[in-house]
């Protein structure tokens, strides 16, 4: 990721103060580069709190198709534009993850392969994107074999979690994406997180991956003792205009409306732009529907979780 630069109209709407305040109470300047919000975010008194936990957040579901990565890469990173720091951990051997936030496969030589397989230890593999606050576990090709790799190793369904162990005091977030599969791969990252977060779209196929996916949550919790913090449904990619989206929408919240998120991010080109472009919604169209939904949708999961227990499996 190239260095990010914001206008003072930018600077102020991150920092959520208008314009007149940020150049009554700064320097005015022409352009603020991202290492100097964290710096004016700490002098306004708006950097948020340390968590006194670090929270393990996996975007998961078995159908295809859903824009989970578009959408889990824009997320990570606009938690850290928020002063979080956030680190991203690329689980699919597409590599899609690492690509959306601009980083190529020649710019780095360790994997998340490298950590679970050979134990090389998590801080060794981590990159930075280029952000302030924003680090990344990439992923290449060499993931494609991982869960024949993991299949003869001792305790194989927890290394994930051991490994993410020696770096969680580093960061408030981890964010995990994962491609669209039930293997050792994905079940150690369920025996990882706090959070599932299932981007769904508006079609009745996605009721059959969410009814996988909770009959493999049940089965987990039954043979190894899994609970989640919590699970979180998200309508991805909504076209209101569309009688069966919405039909299919009333369906979710019938079914499964316990875990069904208020904020639904709406169809939006900017954000098949932004991933394009190896950058988050917020820098290519920060005004979009997209990412406006995607605040809408980062206020309510942070509310929810506030209160919520971490995870807990059987060692």
């Amino acid at each position: 990721m190239n260095p990010v630069i914001y206008s003072p109209k930018r600077a102020a709407q991150l920092l959520d103060i208008d314009f007149q305040t940020l150049v009554g109470r700064f320097p005015t300047k022409e352009s603020y580069p991202a290492a100097e919000m964290h710096a004016l975010r700490a002098a306004a008194g708006l950097a948020p709190s340390r968590r006194a936990r670090t929270r393990k957040q996996l975007f998961l579901n078995f159908k295809g198709g859903t824009g989970k990565t578009t959408l889990s890469t824009s997320y990570a990173f606009r938690l850290a534009e928020r002063g979080y720091r956030v680190l991203l951990v690329d689980l699919d051997s597409q590599g899609h993850a690492t690509k959306c936030v601009g980083i190529e496969d020649d710019a780095f030589s360790l994997t998340l392969c490298d950590v679970l397989i050979q134990k090389v230890p998590a801080r060794e593999a981590i990159i930075s994107t280029g952000y302030p606050g924003f680090d990344l576990i990439p992923s290449n090709l060499g993931m494609s074999a991982i869960d024949l790799s993991l299949m003869p190793l001792p305790g194989r369904e927890f290394r994930m979690r051991n490994a993410l162990r020696t770096v969680e005091a580093d960061y408030d977030f981890i964010v995990l994406d994962a491609p669209p599969s039930f293997g050792l791969l994905n079940l150690n990252a369920l025996m990882t997180t706090d959070d599932l977060i299932i981007p769904v779209l508006g079609d009745f196929l996605s009721f059959h991956g969410l009814k996988l996916l909770f009959d493999t949550l049940q089965d987990l919790q039954t043979d190894l003792q899994l609970a989640l913090g919590g699970v979180f449904i998200v309508i991805n990619s909504f076209n209101a205009s569309f009688k069966l989206a919405k039909e299919a929408a009333a369906a979710l919240q019938e079914h499964y409306g316990d875990y069904l998120c208020q904020a639904v991010i709406r169809q939006s080109t900017q954000f098949a732009q932004a991933s394009s472009e190896g950058l988050p919604i917020s820098l290519v169209a920060p005004d979009s529907k997209g990412a406006l939904d995607l605040e809408a949708l980062i206020d309510e999961l942070l509310t929810k979780i506030a209160d919520a227990p971490a995870s807990s499996a059987m060692s």
